[in-house]
């Protein structure tokens, strides 16, 4: 049995203003997204915060084709690649953080078709840009805790404020 992994914080609680910005950020896109897959970690603050965009998403009349989630460690993360992909969704909406997700996003990027420039996080995410690789996440959008976007660059990650 491996040692548990040093270094991970995990994800506080999303906001409203968090949840909002990236609701409107997803509906802002064109083409227009309408199903999305969620994935998340076991975290309980992962857990939340997909569950809450979930039921926002379904609550404007739009799909949720799967919700997946993800252990810290694991073997290849391949089964919970896979999941994410099936379906073929218009976008992807993750909340995780830590060493997981940035695993995790490189079996999506090595193993399947996902697209990160199609992918939205939850503040936390963006924890993970440097530990997932140079470019694993490149395009990868999300927001803040303070409902400012968020993009992930080759190795970092840029903040924008919303235009109100």
């Amino acid at each position: 049995m491996r040692p548990p992994q040093t270094g991970a914080v995990p994800p506080g609680p999303h906001t409203a203003a968090e949840l909002a910005a990236l609701l409107e950020l997803l509906r802002a896109q064109r083409p227009r997204i309408e199903a999305v897959t969620v994935g998340h970690g076991r975290d309980p603050a992962s857990v939340a915060a997909a569950e809450a965009f979930a039921d926002a998403w379904t609550g404007m009349g739009l799909h949720v084709l799967a919700v997946v989630d993800w252990p810290q460690e694991a073997a290849s993360w391949l089964r919970q690649a896979r999941r994410m992909v099936a379906g073929d969704p218009d976008a992807w909406v993750v909340a995780a953080s830590g060493p997981g997700w940035a695993q995790m996003s490189r079996r999506l990027r090595h193993s399947t078709a996902w697209r990160p420039e199609r992918t939205f996080g939850f503040a936390p995410v963006a924890r993970s840009v440097a530990a997932a690789g140079p470019g694993t996440l490149l395009g990868l959008r999300g927001a803040t805790a303070d409902g400012e976007i968020w993009e992930a660059g080759r190795n970092l990650v840029t903040v924008r404020e919303r235009r109100s």
